[in-house]
């Protein structure tokens, strides 16, 4: 069976796109994974499926798949780069679009200048619903990570202080005093798979530059360090706000490029604006 699919990128994190409205398929987790090796496949962090929404209030329903197979809730990047496709190939014509995800919808609008902006909707800080095991909802959070990986010694456990934080997925967010030193690989793997995220988590090395700046690399669920992430971009901004660190409107450095995150703190919504872009297009033996 050939079946069409596009790659596209926003700031760097890379996705395969796959119209399931006009050709029908189904990929199993070990299929997936076979696609998003970078020597062998075509390589991805996230492959995003288009497919009919459920409710006929939406106009999509927007799927992710890590890399490893397994099924995200939600990707910023993902959003922006689904709704440039969607108006690529014809599929809509509009220029504000609503997504049915796995947590909920979203709304995304295409702006004058070409960038997406998208709604993420507010934060959510309650354990339970991040999930994250504490006994009740904190800025901060102690958390206890192995130190073998980390120093010499580790004989006894590493304290760091993280806040957690659901944005459509899970994230916890340190404060770095420089992201270029970051131990972002050895400690983002280590909080991943932490026994207190029972779903895995998001890690986020921030370091803040001003009150509307920071740089921020990302160790993403199910992938690895990205170029970019942008509920990550979100969860970090939503940290640094409740801790008093910065404005309503931050500029996001990330290593593939800049995100803009709005949010006026409390119960509102996150607003995350970019650039979304497409690669090449091909067909695919399945």
């Amino acid at each position: 069976m050939l079946i069409r699919f596009t790659k596209m990128h926003g700031l760097g994190n890379d996705f395969v796109l796959l119209d399931l409205i006009t050709q029908s398929l189904h990929l199993r987790e070990d299929q997936i994974r076979a696609l998003a090796d970078r020597r062998q496949g075509i390589g991805f962090d996230q492959l995003l499926t288009v497919e009919p929404p459920r409710d006929p209030n939406v106009d999509f329903r927007y799927r992710i798949y890590n890399a490893d197979g397994t099924e995200a809730e939600q990707c910023g990047n993902g959003a922006r780069c689904f709704t440039r496709f969607v108006r690529d190939r014809g599929l809509t014509t509009k220029t504000r679009i609503t997504l049915e995800t796995r947590n909920g919808n979203i709304e995304c609008k295409l702006e004058k200048d070409g960038l997406i902006t998208v709604n993420m909707g507010p934060p959510r800080l309650e354990p339970d619903h991040i999930p994250f095991r504490a006994d009740h909802a904190q800025i901060t959070y102690s958390l206890e990570v192995p130190r073998q990986g980390l120093i010499a010694d580790p004989c006894e456990p590493e304290t760091v202080c993280i806040s957690a934080i659901n944005v459509g997925n899970p994230h916890a967010v340190l404060v770095v005093p420089d992201v270029s030193t970051a131990p972002v690989e050895k400690l983002g793997r280590l909080i991943e798979s932490h026994d207190r995220f029972p779903e895995r988590v998001n890690v986020n090395f921030m370091q803040i530059i001003s009150r509307s700046e920071i740089a921020l690399r990302v160790f993403e669920r199910g992938v690895g360090e990205t170029l970019a992430c942008g509920t990550g971009a979100c969860a970090s901004v939503v940290a640094g706000r409740l801790q008093g660190l910065m404005d309503e409107r931050v500029e996001v450095r990330l290593p593939g490029g800049q995100l803009c995150i709005r949010w006026e703190g409390n119960d509102t919504d996150i607003y995350m604006t970019g650039a979304a872009s497409r690669v090449y297009e091909g067909r695919l033996q399945i």
